[in-house]
C-alpha cells in the first residue's frame, strides 16, 4: 500500500512536468471508490498548478476551476506519460494536458479522484479532515506524541497507524520506527514515557527521512510517476525479516498479527 513516502515521491516526480499544463481532456474508466463529482467537460482547458500532498493524499490545484483530489488506495500508482498509450484494463482515470498524460493506474480499485471547489470546502475537507501533523510539522515531537497517546489503551503501533496523531506512520515505517526507538509494538499507547515519546518522535522522522531519501519501498508494483522503484526495503531493519538474525543483536526477529497487519520486531532489542 503506497504510504506518506510514496505518495511524496511521486509528487516529487510529476510536480514540475505537470505544474503549468493545461487540461485538453479526461477520460473515466472503471468507477474508483469515490465519484469525481464533476462534469469532465467543465475543467478542459484549466491550467495545473503547484502539486500539493496532505497524508497520502494528493492535490493537484486547476486554476479557477477548483482541483483534484487523488488517492493511490491499496495499490495504484501515477504516471506522467510523453506519449498516450491505450489505456489497460486496470487504468481508471486519464489527464490528457498539453505536456503529457497523467494516468491511475489502479488493480484494486480502492484508490480514489475527487473534484473540489477548494481544499477547505466538502467533499475535500471532508476526505482531510482528522488528519495528524505532518512527521516534518517543527509541532510534531515528543510531547505532542506524549500528550496525544495519554489515556490509550491500544497497542502503540496501532496507534501511530490511525493516523490521527502523525500522518505516515504506515505498517512498514511504524514497524522501522518502533525498532529505531527500542520500543515493543504491544506495548500500550497510554503507558509510553515522555522519553520514549520523545526517541519515538525522533525515530519516526528519521525512517521515514530515509524511506524519501530510497525513493519509497517497493514490494510489489510501486513506481513514481517515471517508473522508478524503491529501494527502502533493502535497508530495512525487521520488516520482513521473520525468522532472520536481529540486525542489533542478533536474536530472531519475530512476526505477530495487530490489527489484521503484520508486525516484525526484535524481542530483545524492543521493551514494553
Amino acid at each position: 500500500m503506497p504510504e506518506l513516502p510514496e505518495v511524496e515521491v511521486t509528487r516529487r516526480s510529476l510536480a514540475g512536468a505537470i505544474q503549468g499544463a493545461r487540461v485538453t481532456g479526461l477520460r473515466l474508466g472503471k468507477p474508483l471508490r469515490w465519484p469525481l463529482g464533476a462534469d469532465p467537460e467543465a475543467l478542459l482547458g484549466a491550467r495545473v498548478g503547484e502539486v500539493q500532498r496532505r497524508g497520502k493524499y494528493l492535490w493537484l490545484p486547476l486554476e479557477d476551476r477548483g482541483g483534484l483530489l487523488m488517492h493511490l488506495g491499496m495499490s495504484g500508482s501515477l504516471a506522467f506519460l510523453g506519449a498516450t498509450p491505450a489505456a489497460g484494463p486496470h487504468d481508471h482515470f486519464d489527464l490528457h494536458t498539453d505536456r503529457g498524460l497523467l494516468r491511475l493506474t489502479d488493480p484494486r480499485r480502492f484508490g480514489a479522484v475527487v473534484w473540489g471547489a477548494a481544499l477547505e470546502v466538502s467533499p475535500v475537507a471532508g476526505l482531510l479532515a482528522g488528519l495528524g501533523l505532518e512527521p516534518f510539522d517543527e509541532r510534531f515531537d515528543g510531547a505532542h506524541l506524549h500528550a496525544r497517546l495519554r489515556g490509550r489503551r491500544v497497542a502503540i503501533k496501532q496507534a501511530l497507524l490511525a493516523g490521527d496523531i502523525v500522518v505516515g506512520a504506515g505498517n512498514i515505517y511504524a514497524c522501522e520506527a518502533l525498532f529505531m526507538a527500542g520500543i515493543d509494538p504491544r506495548l500500550p499507547a497510554g503507558r509510553l514515557s515522555r522519553p520514549r515519546a520523545d526517541r519515538l518522535a525522533v525515530a519516526v522522522r528519521a525512517v521515514l527521512g530515509q524511506a524519501l531519501a530510497a525513493g519509497g519501498t517497493t514490494l510489489r508494483d510501486f513506481r513514481d510517476a517515471h517508473g522508478v522503484a524503491g529501494s527502502f526495503q533493502m535497508q530495512a531493519q525487521v520488516y520482513g525479516r521473520e525468522g532472520q538474525p536481529c540486525r542489533r543483536c542478533g536474536a530472531a526477529v519475530r512476526r505477530i498479527v495487530q490489527g489484521a497487519r503484520s508486525t516484525f520486531f526484535c524481542p530483545a532489542c524492543q521493551k514494553r
